[in-house]
C-alpha cells in the first residue's frame, strides 16, 4: 500500500514544474514584446513658426574695369635633369691585382708582427740567460770566497794546533825530562819496555794522583818510574796558564 503515495507526489511535483516553467516563459515573451513596442513608438511631430523679415533693397557696387593682361615674362627652358655619373665598373684584372696588392700587405704586415713578437720574446729570453749567467757568477764567486775563508780558517787552525801540539809536546817534555832524572833503571832489565802512566796534579805542579796505565812488564822498573813521578812533585809549570792540563797521559822507555 505505501508505493501509490508516493507516485502520486512525484506527478503533482512534475506538473507544478511544467506550469512554473511554462509561466516564466511567457512572462519573458512579454517582456520582449513590450520593449520592442516602446522602442519602436514614433515621435510626435514638432511645429514650429518661421519669421522671416522684409528684405532692403540692396545697391550693388559698381563693377571694376579688368586691366589689360600682362605679358608673362619669357621662362628660360627647362633642362632635363641629367643623370649622375655611374662609376666604372673594375675590370677584372685590376680588382684582382688590388686584391693581390691588399693580401701581400696584410701578410707583409703579420711577418712584421710576428718577427717583432719574437724579437721581443728573444731579447727577453737573452736577459733571463743573462741573469741566470750573472747570478750563477756571483754564486760561484762567493762559494770560492767562502772557501777561500774556510781553507785560511782550517790553515790557521792546524798551525795554531800545531804551535799548540809543539808547545805541550815541549811542556810533555820537560816534565818527562824531570821525572827521568829521578828513575833509577833497574840493572837487570832486557829490551826497551814502554811504562804508561795517568798522572793528576794542581795548578801549581803538585802531584796528588798516580796511576799505572799500562805495565811495561817488568816491575821493577814500574815501580822506579812510579817513586820517580812521585818525587819530581812539584812538575814544571806550562808557559802559559791556557797550557795547564791537570790529567797527564806519560809514557817513559829506559832507554829514552
Amino acid at each position: 500500500m505505501p508505493p501509490p503515495p508516493v507516485r502520486s507526489r512525484h506527478s503533482v511535483l512534475k506538473w507544478i514544474a511544467a506550469i512554473l516553467a511554462i509561466a516564466v516563459h511567457v512572462g519573458f515573451v512579454l517582456f520582449l514584446i513590450f520593449s520592442v513596442n516602446w522602442q519602436n513608438r514614433k515621435p510626435e511631430p514638432v511645429t514650429a513658426e518661421l519669421y522671416v523679415p522684409p528684405q532692403a533693397t540692396v545697391v550693388a557696387p559698381p563693377k571694376p574695369v579688368p586691366e589689360p593682361p600682362r605679358p608673362e615674362p619669357p621662362r628660360a627652358p627647362i633642362e632635363p635633369p641629367k643623370p649622375p655619373p655611374q662609376a666604372e665598373a673594375p675590370k677584372p684584372d685590376i680588382a684582382l691585382k688590388e686584391k693581390q696588392e691588399r693580401m701581400k700587405r696584410e701578410q707583409a704586415e703579420r711577418e712584421r708582427k710576428e718577427k717583432e713578437k719574437q724579437d721581443a720574446e728573444k731579447k727577453q729570453q737573452e736577459k733571463r740567460l743573462a741573469d741566470a749567467r750573472e747570478r750563477q757568477s756571483r754564486e760561484a764567486e762567493a762559494l770560492r770566497a767562502q772557501a777561500e775563508r774556510e781553507r785560511q780558517a782550517q790553515q790557521q787552525k792546524a798551525a795554531a794546533d800545531t804551535a799548540r801540539a809543539k808547545v805541550n809536546a815541549d811542556y810533555i817534555r820537560r816534565i818527562q825530562a824531570k821525572i827521568r832524572g829521578n828513575v833509577v833503571v833497574p840493572p837487570d832489565i832486557q829490551g826497551n819496555p814502554e811504562a804508561v802512566f795517568d798522572v793528576v796534579q794542581l795548578p801549581t805542579g803538585e802531584i796528588i794522583d798516580v796511576q799505572l796505565g799500562k805495565s811495561s812488564g817488568v816491575r821493577t822498573y814500574d815501580e822506579a818510574v812510579q817513586r820517580a813521578i812521585m818525587k819530581s812533585s812539584p812538575l814544571p809549570r806550562p808557559d802559559t796558564p791556557e797550557m795547564f792540563r791537570r790529567n797527564l797521559t806519560l809514557k817513559f822507555r829506559p832507554l829514552d
